[in-house]
């Protein structure tokens, strides 16, 4: 098992622990590039599709509302 598919299905188990390197990590494996917005504000691009979302500070722990947002984007384009 790759890498890759182990975010996945880490991912999918809504870990409390999901980092925005490991994000990072599997959407730039599945060719998004990262683009920074003003402050916290990040976009992953992949030819018109975007996935927005504001980078976690202090930490780096992604919140739930967030694994949801990504979930639900990366199912709608069918890369999980």
């Amino acid at each position: 098992m790759s890498k890759i598919e182990k975010l996945i299905i880490r991912l999918l188990s809504y870990p409390k622990d999901f980092t925005y390197d490991e994000l990072k990590t599997m959407l730039l494996s599945f060719g998004y590039k990262e683009t920074q917005g003003a402050g916290s504000r990040v976009c992953f691009v992949k030819e018109e599709h975007k996935i927005k979302l504001h980078k976690p500070h202090p930490g780096n722990i992604l919140k739930h509302y967030q694994l949801d947002l990504i979930i639900e984007e990366l199912k709608t384009k069918r890369l999980i």
